[in-house]
This record gives structure tokens, C-alpha cells and sequence, in this order.
């Protein structure tokens, strides 16, 4: 299927308007590096730069014994002491102690010490006996940073945030990317999919091409990840027809990516280094010679993408010895040779969830910094069986400017032009339960029942109910995952647990023998998946019926219990709601209509999802109705929800961090007001010895100066690097106080010929205008006698102002203070400017007088000279153009335009005709 090549929008074309100046921002997370992008009034979606002005960050962080770095500036003392430097910490997010992700880890990086927190089950990085970080809060220090980036780069506060994370992540690992979030500050509006954030950027801009008929592209990222995506065109209530994205299915293999290729390619590396015997120890067991091997195979595989073969090559890699070999992409390859066979399966995977065959994808899109590795690309072209895989879109930054514009589309400072969203979850979940059931023989038997909340590949946001139609008393639900038979056996044991958690609702028994007489309508529990994939128990209630009354009853605690059960989120009515889900061996009349209506509705849901946007279930609005039609009495009755076990929940906060954060901000004063006082001192020495300078200061005066700048000198090479934020601010602010003076009379004399000449127009400019006004005939003129007298002794007081402290300042030496001072010249300027533009203003708004006109001799009558007197009356008007000079030999004409005014350093708009005064 062909169609023309997409015509790019431009990016006024998508940001219509701006509601007001506040920023948003994106982190495109991934394991290795984060891009930062920002939107921000006059801005639309950039790529924020670190301090390196690189467009991508490392994703590491080196805790020393006072101070924390990151990104660059930590990777550089990876390669000396990587005991304090963590990176690669997205494998381990929400991981327990005996996940599988977390031995790998360890067997990657052994030189961190990881132990378990037996309370939680959790890991964590042990510092020192003091200090003990888990992932989570590392992640929240480099989220942190990047926050502070996009700050510096946007130049102003910015506390929104949408952060991408895997689609293969499940809940547990979710709301350990939110929990870093909320110890760095960060509001996140979402997480979004990366792949998503990728297909919504390749959206925008082709937007023009969608339309009402669906189309269906291919992401595939890093190999690792595959995604189907449909576009087209969907009717909404809230703004008409828009386009569409909607994710179809999704393919991943956790361990397949860039850093096992690079691990693999180091590992190679250590066995050249080796096989050369240059050295008696093996490489492999010093710490910092493999960090160093790792930096360079990273290096490596980029240039072995473009390059048949290179060197690799490291300046004392250990015990001073140097390392150099040729490594060719043939022999890379072959190292990667089963990881590049697990390439089609993601691919393979994603089309299966999404029932669909390769010949219905339109395009493959590539994204991802290993899609740049040839064999990767080979192998992908392969498996889609296309001629070509499409490369036109920023294979490194797609997903954080699709994560941006998600900002700001979220964000209540922007407004954007539409584009919707529908993401998918990769994970069924389901609800279980069990209860007591009697047989026909009498016989009471357990029977545990299962219920779909979530299907595989389930669009969301959307929200779900569960009704449990005969428990009578206290009961136990179970929320765990659903059938992942989809995963293979490594994957599983990676997954962790499938237990979500469990839930116990309490006081149900004792409230139905208070309210005996009320007839039940079962008890419902609202779940709600929101735009972060997140899922979470939003409510319980008890739908009970006295005929056929409604009643609704909410536990006032539930909110913050269902917040620690599933890591908050927002409780708000979502843009998409499906219907519930019921007990079927529970069913009542009225559910059994409502379980058709649902099914029936999930359907159409699925044809037309545009038309199901905003509204609740059925079943709520029959309610509703019956509810107007009866009104009998209500009752209210609270049930409380207990958790009693489920995966890891994680209760660390800011306070913990608070230190470092204050540490790192009391050594960037420091460090800044340091550099300060170095810049000072050698700049003063510097300007010492210009003659602009020389020619200021006495010899005396030049003595002390440079005596005392020596002096701080000496003391920063000896004590200065060791002093506090205070003493170096002092001693500063004590070489500022020396200088001033000097540093004064240099400046002033600096301003003076610009100051000078501002001044000298000025008064030219106001002489000419006086002598002008001064001319017009009294019956014309428009200004009295008091006006022009007062600007007239401006004129003649700043004249004599000018004259008499130029005069004095001449025999004045360059060394001493000055009297000619630039604010008291400006002040001059400014007050004759002023005096100026008042007579400027009046003439302006001044309707010029009615001439008389002599009467014509032949014109006797009253009607000729009511005639004449009507036309003399229309002249009156002012005039809409100046009167200009008919005759070559009249007098020439001065125009004064204060709008145009540029002598005078002062604009001054108006919609008023420029004046003109006739000059003899």
C-alpha cells in the first residue's frame, strides 16, 4: 500500500496558543541515556542541553564522600573508582531481593555492594554504614538533575513532567518510576510508553495524511520491542474529528538490547587484553580496568556501525600498561550472533497480540540507537519481509518529543491541537475470589472463581467494576495478573510476583443484619487503569435497594489505603469507561441485562471508540432513573479495606534525601562564589595593566591594589580551596570594596562621550523647536506664554549645567573622583525631554482656530452666507493630512515626528500627524 510522502507541520501549526508562561517537560528514560525536552511559551518542543551541550544525559550518578555527580561528569569517575558510580538501574526498579534482574545485575557490576531489606524484601546499595540508597532513590536523584537542566535550559521553574518507561514494564516497576518522581519533585502528568511517545511524534507531523481509513504502522525499537500502531481520523463530542493513535500490540524481549552488545564486546575486549600477556593478572578481576574496557566498547560499537573494522585502544588500562587491538564488525557480530537471532521476535510477538500479518503493516519505523548496528537492520528487513524500513524520523530523540508534546497537550498552560492517545496493556489482570457454595447432595464445597478485569492488550485509560451479588458477610479478593502464558520461563521468573495484592473488606456482615429489611444490589469495586498504566482500587461500594431505591456508600478511608495498595494516582472519571465485569455465578435479573448491555457495548466500543468517550455505565444511569422515580428512604454503610499482602510497596520519601540535596546546593554556592573570587583577581590583575585603567589610578593607589590582589592570591593557593562559602565571600567582598572607586572612574569616563552626545542633540533639537513655536502668528499660536517661558529655562539651565560641570571636570585629574556624572547627565536629558514631549502631546489634540474670510462682493444673500458659514464650519475640522507649502519660494518646513525621535534616545507612539511648524 503507497501513499505520498508525508508533509511535515510546522510546529506553529500544532501549538496554537499559549495560555501562559509556565514550562513543561520530558525524560525520556531509558537504561543507558535520558534525552530532557521542554515546551515553553516561544519554544515549542525542544531538546533541552546538559552542561556538556549534549543532547543526551548519561544515566548514572556517583555519590563520593561530599558531593554527587552525574551524568557525564560521573561516567568520568566511573573509569577511576566505580565502586561510587551506579548507572544501568532501570533492570532493577521494583525488583525484589530473589528477582533474577537483580543477580544479573550484580554479576555485571560486583563492585556494588547489594543487600537485602528483609523488611521489604527490597534491595538496596549500601554507601556506607551510614548511608544505604535504594534504586528508586538514585533514579529520584538523576530525575532530580534532569529537572534541573530543564530549568536552566527553559530559564524558568518547571515542576510538570511526562516520563517514558517500557511498555514491557508491569505495576510494580510503574510505580517505581512514580515514587522517583516524587522524590525529585516532579508532578508527572504521565508516564507514557516509549513506544507510544515514538508513534505519537511520527504522528504529529503527518497528521494531514490520517484520515477515517485506519493505517497501520510498525515501531520497532532497539530490536527489543515491537510495536503495531493503527492511525486514522475518530469523531469526539469535545472537539470534532481528530486523528487517532492506537496501540495494537506489543512484542519485547527484556535482555535483548544495545548494553548487551556493548557487555559482550567488553568481555571480548578483557581477552585480547589477556591473550597479549603483557601482564601476569587477568584483567577481568580489576574493577576499574573493566569500566574502562566497558567505556570503550560502548565507543566501539557505535563506530563499528559505520566502520568495517577499528582500533580499540586505552592509555594505561592497568598497572600502566597500554592496550591497543583490532576488533572488525565481522568478529562483533559474530560475539552478538544468537542476540541478532532474537531480533524477529518481538516482531513475531506483536503481530500475534495483535492478530494481524505482516502484508497489513504499511511501514516499519526504526528507532532506537541500536537499530543503527547493520546486522540489527539486516535481520529486522528480513523478518518484515519489506523493501525498505523507514529511517525518517530522530531515531534517538522521537520518543522524548512525542513524550513532550504529550506534556503539553496534558499541561493547563498550553493548549495543542488534538491528538488522541489510546495505549494498550501488555498484562492481563484479573479479579479472583473463592466462596462457600452448596451442592445438590448437600455436600459445601470452595469454589474459586476467576474474572477478567483487563484483558491482554485492553486499551486504557478506562475504567472497570466488579459486582459481587451474594457475599452477605467479610470477604477476601485476590487482584493478581492474568494468563501469561505469552512469556517464556526466564521472563516469568524476571515478572516477579503475580499477586497484585490481596483485599479484605470488613463490617459487610454487620451491616446487612443492621439494614436486614434493605434488599441488596450486590457490592461494587471500581478499578480504574489511567493514562500511566497504573492500575488502582478507586472505590468500594454497596448498592443496596429498598424497592428500588439506590443506595451508594464510600469509606472516606479507602482513598488513602487504595493509594498505598497501588502506588496513587488520579481517582478522576477517565475519557474511556467500559462496563462492568460480573460474578456471573452471582447474577442477578437486573446484572444479567447489564452483563449483555456491557458485552455488547465492549464491542462497539471496539468498532467506534470515539462515540463511547465520557460516559459512565448503563447500569449507573438505570440507577439514576430509578432513582427519581422512587424516593424512598436511604440508608449508608461503610466498609474499610484491608491489605494484607501483594508486591513490594515502597514508603521511602524526600526526607531522606534532603541532606545530599542541601550538601549539593551549599557546594554549587561555594564552588560558584570560589570561581567568582579566582575570576576577580586575575581579570583586576589583567586590567592593571590597560592603559584605560592606568590612567585612573595613582601609583599609590595602584600598589595597594596589586598588594592586596597578590596577597588573595597566595591565600587561595594555600587556604582558599579549603575555605567555607562565608570566608571566600568576605574575602571577595573586601577586593570589591578596594576597587570600586577605581572601577567607578573607569566606567563614568566610559559613558561620558555616548551620555554627552545624547545631551548635546537634545538641547539642539529643543532650541529649534522653541524658536519655531515662537513664530507662529499669536491667533494661531497654541501654547502660552508660561509654557514656552518654562522651556525655555530648561533649555538655558541645562546649557548652563553642561557648560559650567564639563568646564569643571577638565581641571579635574583622571584620578580623582568625577563631578560629570553619567545618571546626573541622563537626568538633564530626561527632564528637557520631557518638557519637550508635554508641548508635543498638547499640539497634537489642539483644533486650530477658524480663520475669518473676507466676504464675497457679489454674495448678498442670507442663503449664500448661511452657505459660506457651513463650508467655513467643515474646515474647522482638524485635518487629517499636514498642510504642505504650494509654493517652491515659501518658507521650508521642520518636521518633528516624537514617534520617530531617535536622538533623543525616546519613542513615543501616537496615531496623530506629524507636526510642522513653518521657520524663517
Amino acid at each position: 500500500m503507497s501513499r505520498a510522502p508525508a508533509q511535515p507541520l510546522s510546529l506553529t501549526d500544532i501549538f496554537v496558543c499559549v495560555a501562559e508562561s509556565v514550562a513543561v517537560m520530558s525524560v525520556d528514560l531509558g537504561s543507558e541515556w535520558m534525552k530532557i525536552a521542554i515546551v515553553k511559551p516561544g519554544v515549542p518542543m525542544e531538546i533541552a542541553l546538559n552542561k556538556e551541550s549534549r543532547r543526551k544525559t548519561p544515566v548514572a550518578v556517583c555519590l563520593k564522600e561530599n558531593e554527587r555527580l552525574f551524568g557525564d561528569s560521573a561516567l568520568g569517575v566511573a573509569v577511576k573508582n566505580p565502586k561510587v558510580v551506579y548507572r544501568f538501574l532501570q533492570s532493577i526498579l521494583g525488583k525484589t531481593a530473589d528477582n533474577p534482574q537483580v543477580a544479573q545485575y550484580q554479576k555485571h557490576f560486583p563492585e556494588h555492594q547489594m543487600q537485602r531489606d528483609e523488611k521489604r524484601g527490597t534491595v538496596f546499595f549500601k554507601f556506607s554504614e551510614e548511608l544505604q540508597y535504594t534504586p528508586e532513590e538514585l533514579l529520584g536523584m538523576i530525575l532530580n538533575y534532569s529537572r534541573g537542566l530543564a530549568q536552566d535550559f527553559a530559564e524558568q521553574l518547571i515542576k510538570d513532567a511526562v516520563i517514558t518507561v517500557p511498555a514491557y514494564f508491569n505495576q510494580a516497576e510503574r510505580r517505581a518510576v512514580l515514587q522517583a518522581a516524587h522524590i525529585a519533585g516532579l508532578k508527572v502528568l504521565q508516564l507514557i510508553n516509549d513506544n507510544t511517545a515514538v508513534a505519537l511524534n511520527y504522528g504529529v507531523f503527518r497528521r494531514k495524511d490520517i484520515n477515517s481509513t485506519a493505517q497501520v504502522n510498525s515501531v520497532s525499537a532497539n530490536g527489543a520491542v515491537s510495536t503495531i500502531v493503527t492511525y486514522q481520523t475518530v469523531k469526539t463530542k469535545e472537539s470534532g474529528t481528530q486523528p487517532q493513535l492506537q496501540i495494537r500490540g506489543v512484542g519485547f524481549d527484556r535482555t535483548l538490547g544495545g548494553f548487551e552488545m556493548e557487555l559482550r564486546l567488553r568481555d571480548h575486549l578483557a581477552k585480547l587484553f589477556n591473550e597479549q600477556k603483557k601482564s601476569k593478572k587477568d584483567v577481568r578481576e580489576n574493577l576499574r580496568a573493566m569500566a574502562k574496557l566497558l567505556k570503550e566498547a560502548q565507543r566501539l560499537k557505535t563506530v563499528l556501525s559505520a566502520n568495517a573494522e577499528h582500533m580499540a585502544q586505552i592509555e594505561g588500562l592497568m598497572d600502566d600498561i597500554d592496550f591497543k587491538a583490532k576488533v572488525t564488525r565481522s568478529e562483533f557480530e559474530a560475539l552478538c550472533e544468537d542476540l541478532f537471532d532474537r531480533v524477529p521476535g518481538p516482531v513475531t510477538e506483536a503481530l500475534a497480540a495483535a492478530e494481524m500479518s505482516m502484508d497489513e503493516i504499511d511501514q516499519v519505523i526504526l528507532v532506537g540507537g541500536s537499530t543503527r548496528v547493520p546486522r540489527v537492520q539486516d535481520v529486522l528487513l528480513k523478518a518484515v519481509g519489506k523493501e525498505e524500513l523507514s529511517k525518517n524520523i530522530n531515531a534517538d530523540e522521537a520518543a522524548a518529543m512525542g513524550a513532550v508534546y504529550q506534556a503539553a497537550a496534558l499541561s493547563k498552560a498550553f493548549k495543542v491541537k488534538p491528538f488522541l492517545v489510546r495505549d494498550a496493556a501488555v498484562f492481563p489482570i484479573q479479579v479472583e475470589f473463592s466462596r462457600e457454595t452448596e451442592e445438590e447432595d448437600g455436600v459445601k464445597t470452595m469454589k474459586h472463581n476467576k474474572r477478567i478485569l483487563f484483558q491482554r492488550m485492553a486499551p486504557y485509560p478506562q475504567r472497570k467494576v466488579i459486582t459481587f451479588n451474594r457475599y452477605m458477610d467479610d470477604f477476601v479478593f485476590y487482584i493478581n495478573y492474568g494468563d501469561l502464558g505469552f512469556l517464556g520461563e526466564q521472563d516469568l521468573k524476571v515478572f516477579g510476583s503475580q499477586n497484585l495484592t490481596t483485599v479484605k473488606l470488613s463490617g459487610v456482615g454487620s451491616s446487612f443484619k443492621k439494614h436486614s429489611d434493605a434488599e441488596s444490589k450486590g457490592i461494587k469495586a471500581h478499578f480504574n487503569m489511567d493514562e500511566s498504566g497504573v492500575l488502582i482500587l478507586d472505590r468500594v461500594m454497596c448498592v443496596s435497594a429498598s424497592l428500588v431505591n439506590f443506595l451508594f456508600f464510600f469509606n472516606p478511608e479507602l482513598g488513602n489505603t487504595i493509594s498505598s495498595l497501588f502506588g496513587g494516582g488520579s481517582s478522576e472519571p477517565t475519557a474511556n469507561v467500559t462496563e462492568p465485569v460480573t460474578d456471573e455465578e452471582e447474577v442477578t435479573p437486573e446484572a444479567e441485562k447489564d452483563q449483555e448491555r456491557s458485552e455488547k457495548r465492549e464491542k462497539s466500543a471496539q468498532e467506534k471508540p470515539e462515540t463511547e468517550e465520557g460516559k459512565e455505565g448503563e447500569p449507573q444511569a438505570e440507577e439514576q432513573k430509578d432513582n427519581k422515580e422512587d424516593k424512598a428512604e436511604t440508608q449508608v454503610r461503610l466498609f474499610t479495606v484491608h491489605h494484607i499482602s501483594g508486591e513490594v510497596q515502597s514508603d521511602y520519601g524526600t526526607s531522606r534525601l534532603q541532606d545530599l540535596t542541601d550538601r549539593d546546593l551549599e557546594k554549587q554556592e561555594r564552588e560558584k562564589t570560589l570561581n567568582s573570587l579566582e575570576a576577580f583577581i586575575f581579570e583586576t590583575q589583567d586590567k592593571l595593566y590597560q592603559d584605560e585603567y592606568l590612567a585612573v589610578v595613582t601609583e599609590e593607589e595602584k600598589e595597594q591594589i596589586t598588594g592586596k590582589l597578590s596577597e588573595a592570591s597566595n591565600w587561595m593557593d594555600e587556604e582558599g580551596y579549603a575555605a567555607g562559602t562565608k570566608e571566600l565571600k568576605e574575602k571577595l567582598s573586601e577586593l570589591k570594596k578596594l576597587c570600586k572607586a577605581m572601577f567607578f572612574r573607569v566606567e563614568e569616563r566610559k559613558k561620558w562621550p555616548d551620555s554627552l552626545a545624547a545631551l548635546d542633540s537634545m538641547l539642539n533639537h529643543s532650541t529649534i523647536f522653541l524658536k519655531s513655536v515662537r513664530l507662529i502668528p499669536e491667533s494661531d499660536q497654541i501654547f502660552t506664554e508660561v509654557e514656552l517661558k518654562t522651556l525655555e529655562r530648561v533649555i538655558n539651565e541645562t546649557m548652563t549645567w553642561k557648560n559650567e560641570t564639563v568646564a569643571e571636570q577638565d581641571k579635574l585629574s583622571p584620578t580623582e573622583k568625577p563631578v560629570l556624572l553619567s545618571k546626573d547627565i541622563e537626568a538633564k536629558r530626561s527632564l528637557l525631554d520631557r518638557e519637550v514631549n508635554y508641548l508635543l502631546n498638547k499640539a497634537k489634540f489642539v483644533k486650530p482656530k477658524p480663520k475669518d474670510k473676507a466676504k464675497d462682493k457679489n454674495t448678498t444673500s442670507t442663503e449664500n452666507s448661511k452657505a459660506n458659514s457651513t463650508e467655513d464650519a467643515e474646515k474647522v475640522k482638524p485635518a487629517e493630512e499636514p498642510p504642505t507649502a504650494e509654493k517652491k519660494d515659501e518658507e521650508p518646513i521642520l518636521e518633528l515626528n516624537p514617534a520617530e525621535n531617535t536622538d533623543t534616545g525616546h519613542s513615543q507612539s501616537t496615531n496623530q500627524s506629524n507636526i510642522k511648524i513653518i521657520l524663517t
